[in-house]
């Protein structure tokens, strides 16, 4: 059975359900997201002009300089670009046709979990193009945007922001796109902008970090008091680790190494990167915090520039905790019982889920 996200009653789950559950791989229809922008009653059935252009309007579709440049300055762009950066992937065909002459086309994929439905659907609602399927066998759908109107306008999004090497794979689809449609674009070098200054790497996060809060419970930190309520008599010694982290394999499935843009994040969270399971089939390189500075680097940044799937409320449970490491409270018992009771319910314990901050999601403006 099909679980979906908890939301507040004010969204239209019911007809949603049915067009999903029938079988894995249905699309999606844009029709159902007139009801995502509101997720309280104050906002049920409120009318959202911004919302209702066309599957893809002529204004967009149209690939000129000036558009391009106000596409590329929008703070959605530099948003999806960390989303398809973190979890995407850019199909260009090798050959026009297939050895029995069928054409072949190139795509853009964009994986969402399960539980960030409400995400996806709102991402599709901005672009305008592409479909949304769920991806058979794992808790994930994928918007998959392959139509020639919407590959040149993701292309006029991301051009510009890429920051990993994934940037090889979309200049190989400008390549043929130059090449069998007679388009001139441009390919633009990586992005060298401060990291502080776009939501790109809250797209980044959003698709692939996590907000951790580690309690190791060991006999060697004495405990300052009898059993509570939430920690027993050896937890009430535990020491209580805050970090943000980002896992990526060293080389992308083309050979290109991960280090140099995970450099500049970890510069920019005040730590390094670390090489990991090295003595796995594919070793991977490690970003995470290890002080109060990083850590507050991260929440500045998030308050900024917030994330807005389900790891949007695992990021203020974490930066309530970043907070309370910064007043000393993790080394009172009060503390460490709040800050407990706090990771009991983040990530994979979550069981309630509000989506009132996807009233604040970016618009494309053109």
């Amino acid at each position: 059975k099909l679980i979906l996200p908890a939301l507040n009653l004010a969204v239209f789950w019911e007809p949603l359900y049915e067009s999903i559950s029938q079988s894995a791989g249905n699309l999606l229809s844009l029709n159902f997201l007139e009801n995502l922008r509101g997720y309280t009653p104050k906002y049920f059935c409120c009318s959202l002009e911004l919302l209702t252009f066309p599957l893809c309007t002529a204004a967009r579709c149209i690939h000129t300089d000036n558009n391009s440049k106000n596409l590329n300055k929008s703070l959605f762009s530099s948003y999806l670009t960390g989303l398809i950066e973190g979890d995407g992937t850019i199909i260009t065909p090798k050959t026009l046709r297939s050895p029995k002459g069928k054409l072949n086309y190139p795509a853009l994929q964009i994986v969402f979990h399960l539980k960030d439905l409400p995400l996806a659907l709102l991402v599709q609602k901005e672009l305008g193009v592409g479909s949304l399927s769920r991806k058979k066998g794992v808790d994930a759908y994928i918007l998959t945007i392959n139509s020639y109107e919407g590959i040149l306008l993701v292309i006029s999004l991301i051009n510009g922001n890429m920051r990993t090497p994934k940037i090889h794979s979309l200049n190989a689809l400008i390549d043929f796109l130059n090449n069998t449609k007679g388009t001139s674009i441009e390919k633009h070098p990586v992005s060298k902008e401060s990291l502080d200054s776009n939501p790109w790497l809250s797209g980044f996060i959003e698709a692939d970090a996590s907000f951790q809060v580690r309690t190791t419970l060991s006999g060697k930190y004495p405990a300052t008091r009898p059993q509570s309520s939430l920690l027993s008599k050896k937890d009430a010694g535990a020491k209580l680790e805050c970090k943000l982290e980002i896992s990526q394999r060293r080389e992308d499935h083309k050979g290109y190494d991960n280090l140099d843009f995970l450099s500049h994040i970890a510069e920019f969270l005040e730590t390094e990167v670390k090489k990991i399971r090295s003595d796995k089939p594919k070793p991977e390189y490690r970003v995470r915090t290890t002080n109060l500075k990083g850590n507050m680097n991260a929440k500045n940044y998030l308050l900024q520039f917030p994330l807005f799937g389900t790891k949007h409320l695992d990021s203020l449970d974490w930066m309530e905790v970043v907070d309370m490491f910064g007043r000393k409270e993790h080394n009172t018992d009060e503390g460490k019982e709040k800050i407990v009771k706090i990771k009991s319910g983040m990530n994979n314990f979550r069981t309630n889920f509000t989506w009132d901050h996807l009233q604040n999601f970016y618009n494309l403006k053109i």
